[in-house]
């Protein structure tokens, strides 16, 4: 698939997911920088996008799965996913949905957790935009799989606001990403429990 590069995106690449039972958050990281996103997501997403990375076949189609043969049913493709703003601690993102050959470019807002879970069924890049990076906190490479393993640890026991402190060094935590999606997942993932019952 071609780079549809807008001026003012970035490209990022899934550095790592770290989940709990209750809270997860997916680290974004540049391609060609130091700067890495973490955005605060719902463990049921978190699992849609690390099962399919790990590649583990799913018995019956998961929702982004459905939504995936759904989209490619009718003829079309997610060509990039871009995560736009974050307003009020809430990050926003579109689905850019087109023809096979590119044509009839369609865009659909979308969280980014879900974003994300279709930019690894369709592999197509994901994208930044750079006013997002200026507005709310961000980290910097290299981390450590010591370090991503001590996040896992955190999760268990600290709340969001405490583990981006420490991650920033001790200093006073900035927006807290995602947390706009977390009602909202815990009563999507009630409904799925609600569906296999």
């Amino acid at each position: 698939m071609t780079k549809d590069i807008t001026p003012g995106d970035v490209e990022v690449r899934i550095y790592s997911i770290a989940t709990s039972q209750t809270e997860s958050i997916i680290f974004l990281d540049e391609i060609e920088g130091s700067r890495i996103l973490p955005i605060w997501i719902g463990p049921m997403e978190a699992q849609a996008i690390a099962i399919r990375l790990s590649g583990y076949p799913s018995p019956r189609p998961m929702t982004h799965d459905l939504l995936f043969s759904f989209i490619k049913t009718l003829g079309l493709t997610i060509r990039k996913v871009v995560i736009t703003d974050i307003v009020e601690n809430t990050y926003y993102s579109s689905l850019h949905v087109t023809a096979p050959d590119g044509g009839g470019l369609r865009l659909i807002d979308s969280r980014p957790s879900d974003a994300v879970a279709l930019a690894v069924r369709f592999g197509c890049p994901i994208y930044i935009n750079e006013q997002v990076f200026g507005k709310t906190q961000v980290l910097s490479k290299p981390i450590t799989e010591d370090e991503v393993t001590k996040f896992k640890h955190d999760l268990k026991n600290l709340k969001p606001n405490d583990i981006i402190g420490q991650l920033l060094g001790g200093g006073a935590a900035g927006a807290q990403p995602g947390e706009g999606e977390e009602e909202e997942d815990e009563e999507q993932g009630e409904e799925e429990d609600d569906e296999q019952a």
